[in-house]
């Protein structure tokens, strides 16, 4: 699919109408653009959370409980709040 916009005056873009309903974008979505190799690329960020499901495949050793997710997110918490900003297992 290919299609044109001028920028105005005020840098602002319209998407067309045929862009923004083949990915399901309406007002008040957002955006997010990132220049690559000289390109401009702009990301919708209007999924749901709950779409997001599955996205990265089954994890290893199986699905967390949510005690081990609680412990995740507070050790994550922590090491934020203190200016550790390594990964757990990370160097």
């Amino acid at each position: 699919m290919g299609a044109h916009a001028s920028l105005t005056s005020k840098g602002q873009l319209t998407i067309p109408k045929d862009v923004r309903d083949a990915l399901s974008l309406k007002a008040g979505d957002t955006i997010a653009w990132t220049v690559v190799g000289g390109c401009l690329v702009g990301t919708p960020r209007n999924l749901e959370f709950a779409d997001l499901a599955g996205f990265l495949g089954d994890p290893r050793g199986g699905p967390a409980s949510l005690e081990e997710i609680d412990a995740a997110v507070r050790d994550a918490v922590g090491r934020h709040a203190v200016g550790d900003g390594r990964k757990k297992g990370g160097a």
